[in-house]
């Protein structure tokens, strides 16, 4: 089941995400019963931190190839929980990333 949180964000505004259900972390509910989205305690912003270190190193990785690409895309789906914060998501057991690598010809 699906429901909405919503993460604080540094500025004072917010944004309301859909997560699949899951044990109830740090999570505040709202104020009013007719509210529809929890309220995580942390920020949007230091949720998405917890993944920056692992698209750093891929970067990082491309980067100090013998040649290194011209163009390094890499895309992967960032899941967010009330309970977790940010972090990779997976199909199965296994963590899913597309990466894509463009050399050019030097002409």
């Amino acid at each position: 089941m699906k429901r909405l949180i919503e993460y604080p964000l540094k500025d004072g505004s917010s944004v309301l995400v859909q997560v699949d259900d899951e044990a109830r972390g740090s999570v505040v509910r709202g104020g009013a019963p007719s509210d529809v989205a929890e309220k995580v305690t942390q920020t949007f912003e230091t949720a998405l931190e917890e993944i920056r270190p692992a698209a750093v190193e891929l970067i990082a990785q491309f980067r100090n190839l013998t040649e290194p690409p011209h163009i390094a895309v890499v895309e992967f789906g960032v899941k967010l929980s009330a309970q977790a914060g940010a972090f990779i998501a997976s199909v199965a057991t296994d963590a899913n990333f597309k990466v894509t690598l463009t050399w050019r010809r030097d002409s």
